[in-house]
């Protein structure tokens, strides 16, 4: 069972490792297909892609890992739900149907 997972984590890394050499290559080659013509700068070779990459993920995607965002709220919800009356629920998409422009349209409502 280890071995398994051994060979798993060797195939996940490689995965990893050839998905960082395709991005960083993509980002190479668009920095010298267009940048050095239209800003003049200098072009760059395939580690300095690499540290673009790197460090633009620092800037912009922080340092922790991936975690499932936004879906949290998902459980509250329901539960939340489970507890309304047929009153409340109705209520509730008629308020989410005026704000989001969605769900049913009421009657009464002009038309463009």
């Amino acid at each position: 069972m280890k071995r398994f997972w051994f060979f798993r984590g060797l195939a996940m890394l490689a995965f990893a490792a050839a998905l960082l050499a395709a991005l960083s290559y993509v980002v190479m080659t668009l920095w010298n297909a267009v940048l050095p013509a239209v800003a003049g700068v200098h072009a760059i070779s395939f580690f300095q892609a690499v540290g673009l990459l790197v460090l633009s993920r620092i800037l912009f995607g922080g340092l922790r890992g991936r975690r499932f965002r936004g879906w949290h709220w998902r459980g509250r919800m329901q539960a939340r739900w489970q507890q309304m009356t047929p009153e409340e629920r109705e209520q509730f998409r008629g308020r989410m149907g005026r704000r989001w422009h969605c769900g049913r349209r009421d009657s009464s409502a002009p038309t463009a």
